[in-house]
C-alpha cells in the first residue's frame, strides 16, 4: 500500500518538475513568433540605412535614423536576440545556411565564410533564422 502512494507521490514531483520547466520555456522564448516577424523589418531598416550612407544629402536624417536603429538593436538584445557572427567565421551548419560556394584565392579561406547575404538570428541560445552566406571552396 505504501509504495502505491510513493509511486503517485513520486509522479506529481515529476509531473510538477515537467510542468515547471514547460514554463520557464515558454517565459524564456515565448517572443519568438513575434521576433521572427519583425527580422524581415530589421533586415528593411540596415537595407535603407546602407543606401542613406551613400547619399551625401541624407546625412543629418542618416544619423537620426541611426540613433533610432541602435535604440531599437538595444531592446531586442535586451529581449534576447543575438546576431549570428560571420564575419571570419568557420562554416557551420548548425548557425549558416551555404548558398553559394565561391572560389578561393588560398587554401587558408577554404571552409570559411566569405560573405553573409543575409543576417542570421539566435533568440536566447535558439536559432530563429540561419545566416545566408557564401562559403570559400
Amino acid at each position: 500500500m505504501s509504495d502505491k502512494y510513493l509511486r503517485q507521490v513520486a509522479e506529481f514531483d515529476n509531473y510538477r518538475k515537467r510542468t515547471m520547466k514547460e514554463k520557464a520555456d515558454l517565459i524564456k522564448n515565448g517572443g519568438e513568433r513575434v521576433m521572427e516577424s519583425i527580422l524581415p523589418v530589421l533586415d528593411d531598416f540596415e537595407r535603407a540605412l546602407a543606401n542613406m550612407s551613400k547619399d551625401e544629402s541624407a546625412k543629418d536624417i542618416l544619423t537620426g535614423i541611426e540613433l533610432i536603429h541602435n535604440k531599437f538593436i538595444g531592446i531586442l538584445k535586451q529581449n534576447g536576440l543575438q546576431k549570428i557572427e560571420t564575419e571570419n567565421a568557420d562554416f557551420n551548419t548548425d548557425f549558416h545556411e551555404a548558398i553559394a560556394m565561391v572560389p578561393v584565392p588560398t587554401p587558408e579561406l577554404k571552409g570559411k565564410v566569405i560573405d553573409c547575404v543575409q543576417t542570421g538570428y539566435m533568440l536566447n541560445d535558439k536559432v530563429l533564422r540561419h545566416a545566408k552566406v557564401a562559403v570559400g571552396e
